[in-house]
């Protein structure tokens, strides 16, 4: 049974995207249909505004990851030093520089901690800007397809390829926004 109604879903929707195919409006890319689908995912990541925020990220990443290694060394550096001095050291004496010592880890743990946050709600800010700017020109495609709704490609279960308008919306967003230096100026170190 719900592969018989699979089958005339698929049919039923290729049969309105085919109609649909044959009315297309200006852009040969959008199809004019009461139902569109996008891909959010693949729109951000693949858009020349989303390929940005990737790599300025992965630099902030980069520079937090070598940072991490260059405080590791020399913690280690510096626990080896304390390790070595217990040995001549009054117990109640060491105590207090293990215990400062603790203490310097833990604030540098959550310095660090705190800074690979901030690039996270960094990366969601930026994800928030670029739906912001990429609204109108994705209003814009569903006015011309004549549709009453876009919806997420991934929450689907089956859908004719036709009416997805993924592809088209990277080419007009690149197009109207590019990259969104412009837009947003996001701060070089978090």
């Amino acid at each position: 049974m719900v592969r018989a109604l699979r089958h005339l879903v698929l049919a039923l929707g290729l049969g309105l995207a085919a109609g649909a195919a044959s009315a297309q409006g200006a852009d040969p890319g959008i199809v004019e249909s009461d139902f569109l689908t996008i891909e959010f995912d693949r729109l951000f990541a693949e858009s020349a505004y989303g390929e940005r925020v990737a790599a300025m990220l992965e630099q902030e990443g980069t520079e937090i990851a070598a940072e991490n290694r260059r405080i590791e060394a020399e913690l280690t550096s510096e626990e080896r030093e304390l390790t070595e001095k217990r040995a001549t050291l009054d117990p109640m004496e060491f105590r207090a520089l293990a215990d400062a010592f603790d203490q310097k880890v833990q604030g540098l743990r959550r310095e660090q901690d705190a800074k690979a946050r901030a690039v996270g709600e960094l990366s969601e800010r930026l994800r928030r800007e670029f739906i912001t700017a990429s609204e109108p020109v994705i209003e814009q495609i569903m006015r011309e397809a004549g549709a009453v709704v876009i919806l997420e490609k991934r929450s689907l279960f089956l859908s004719a390829d036709v009416i997805d308008i993924t592809d088209a919306a990277i080419a007009r967003i690149d197009a109207e926004i590019g990259d969104g230096s412009e837009a947003s100026e996001a701060p070089a170190q978090p």
